[in-house]
This record gives structure tokens, sequence and C-alpha cells, in this order.
């Protein structure tokens, strides 16, 4: 070991701040040993997601299942032991156990050789994807309450002699006391965890989709996770900022597409206000070009497609005003060169070159409608 005694003042720098995490020798070649053990370890997977769009049951899907690396460690590992249908029972189990638990509890009467099979199966499993990771690290993700009797029946499950006596009495007191249930949903959720070791979502979770709350919620949940923002999620930031711009764009969006659960049932924001103030000013206007975009046309009235049709109109043209301001307050405080502003229509100067642009119609009435269809 290096015996310096005399530092310069930028390693004593260094050294005050490592002592804070380390406050002696041991400690920090303890971290040191941990360290070096992690760089030998095999390096975990990472799942990268892009453009979910608020499509909530797609996402969760993949997500519970780790982009289908589940099924394919399954196969590896009990390939020659089990049939694909088995494999395939497994894997349900391990994405949605509650469901699987449900369906499985009504159709048998007789459970104990049941959840024997599966506890086992599940544990013996769990080591398997385990071994890239620390026992630390996968302590960490055991849930609350669960951590010795998940972290035992690991360590246990392929040892012989007393220990399998002891494995096997921790199974069989499970079962007794009625709580398999909840230890195999706790072990499902340690291998969903363990098999997808980093997600990383790569832009664009809001918009067009019904539940982008959902997959908010659900990402927040995750122990490991790191998010590149994209143009739809600056969007509804500045919206949840209070920019009253991207809040009529976001309005704008989820009406064109047809999605307002996201706004109603996932935030709790009533559009009746909007509603009722588009039944009143455009009930007798042609909104022909401002028809919202249908998955399923037989699900709504022409009732219901007229009012959503009003409803987009009328916050296009709240829209349209909040845009005009924006770009006339730079017009006046930055582009005055080249540019006059007459009231609400903006026109271009003729070029130097003697080309003309077009005019510009920015401000409007709300009972004015594009010649240009909005879609």
């Amino acid at each position: 070991m290096d015996n310096k005694m005399i530092y310069t003042p930028g390693e004593l720098r260094y050294l005050k701040l490592l002592a804070k995490q380390f406050p002696t020798v041991q400690d920090a070649s303890n971290e040191v040993i941990r360290l070096e053990a992690i760089l030998n370890l095999p390096k975990g997977t990472e799942h990268f997601m892009s453009d979910i769009h608020g499509e909530h049951e797609a996402f969760l899907h993949i997500l519970e299942s780790s982009s289908g690396e589940v099924k394919v460690k399954l196969k590896e590992f009990f390939g020659e032991q089990l049939s694909e249908e088995a494999i395939n029972d497994l894997a349900t189990l391990i994405y949605y156990p509650e469901g699987k638990l449900s369906l499985v509890t009504e159709g048998k009467q007789d459970l104990d050789d049941w959840y024997l099979t599966s506890i086992h199966q599940l544990v013996q499993f769990c080591r398997y994807v385990s071994v890239k990771h620390t026992r630390a690290k996968v302590r960490s993700y055991i849930p609350t309450g669960y951590e010795s009797l998940i972290d035992e029946l690991i360590n246990l499950c392929d040892e012989d002699g007393f220990l399998l006596d002891q494995y096997s009495s921790i199974l069989a007191t499970i079962i007794r006391l009625g709580q398999a249930n909840a230890v195999i949903d706790a072990i499902c959720t340690v291998i969903k965890t363990l098999t997808c070791d980093h997600l990383h979502i790569v832009g664009d979770i809001f918009d067009r989709g019904p539940r982008a709350d959902i997959v908010m919620d659900c990402l927040m949940e995750q122990p490991n996770v790191d998010i590149q923002w994209g143009n739809h999620d600056v969007l509804w930031m500045g919206a949840a900022s209070g920019s009253r711009t991207l809040v009529a764009t976001v309005l704008s969006n989820s009406i064109r597409y047809n999605n307002l659960d996201v706004i109603e049932t996932g935030y709790g924001i009533s559009l009746r206000p909007l509603s009722v103030f588009a039944n009143e000013v455009y009930k007798d206007c042609d909104t022909h070009c401002f028809d919202i975009k249908l998955t399923n046309d037989d699900s709504y009235s022409e009732k219901d497609k007229l009012l959503s049709s009003r409803m987009y109109k009328a916050i296009t043209m709240i829209l349209f005003k909040l845009e005009g301001a924006k770009v006339l307050a730079v017009v006046n405080s930055r582009w005055k060169t080249g540019l006059c502003c007459t009231g609400s229509i903006m026109r271009r100067r003729p070029s130097p070159s003697g080309t003309m642009s077009t005019i510009w119609k920015t401000a409007i009435s709300p009972r004015w409608t594009p010649s240009i269809p909005m879609n």
C-alpha cells in the first residue's frame, strides 16, 4: 500500500470529500472491494422504449414481460424440464400474478401441490436471474416485509441435506399459513425487476393514447429508470406550468384524437365549460373541417361527433388567438425590421428583391372558419 503522507491541495480536497462517505480506511477498502466485485459480474439487461404516447396497456405488458426477456430466460432455464405449455403458464404467472392466481384458485380444489411446485419453480428461476447482481442488490429489490424470507429461499433452493429440509419446511409453512399468494406475488416482482436491470425511456410519453398518467405513475415506481423527454412531453410540462397557449394546444390535440380520458379521468379536469361554450358559440356553424379522429365510429352517436367537432373548433380558435398574441408580442419586441402590424392582420413587407410572401392571419374572430381543413 502506498504510504504517501504529503498531498497536493487538489488531492487533499478530494480526500476530504471522500472522507465524508468513508470515514476510515476500512470503509474505503470495503467499498473498493464491493465495486471490484460488481465489475466482474455479467452486465445486466437494459431496456429501451420510445414513443409510448399514452398507450398504457401495451406499455404495461412490455414492462411486465421485460420486453420478452422473461420468456427467453424461462426457456433457457426450464427448456429441458418443462413443456412449452408449462413454460407459458409460468410466464403468465410472472407477468400477471394476481390474475393468474385468481384463475387457478377458481378452477382447483386442492391447491397445496400446485402452490408447492409453483413456488419452488419461481424460487429456482429467481436464483437463476439473480446471478448478474450482488446479493445486496437482489435484497433491495425484494418487497418490504419479505426480504429475509425470499433471500433465505433463494440461497437454500439448490442445497441438500439438512438445508434442503429447512427449505422444504419453509415452503410447507408458507402454504399452511395461507401466505402462498402473497409470497408468489413478491417473488414475481423480484424476477421482473431483475430481468430489467435498467429502463431507458426515449421520448414522447404523452399525447394520442388514452392514459399517459398511468404510464407516468408506473415509471415513478421503477427502481432504475431514466427519461429523455420528447417534444410532446415538454408540451404537457408547459401546460402544467401554466402556459395558456400550451394548455390550449394540449386540449386541441386531445380532442382531435378523441383522447380525453387522460384529462378528465387521469387528472380530474372537467371539460364541461368548454363543451357548453362550444355548443353556444358554434351551434349554427359548419364544423366539417374539425371532424375528430375516431377509432370506432359505431360507439359514438352523431350528436357526440357534432359536440366533439364543435369543441375542437372552439379550442382551435382560442389557440389561434393565443398564438397570434405570442407572435405579435415577438414582432413588436424583436422582428420590427421587414414587418408591419395593422390591427389583427400581420403582413410581410416586400423584400428588397421585390418578392412577396403570404399574408398571415393570426388574431381572428371565433366564428371564422379557416379555408384550409384542420386535419
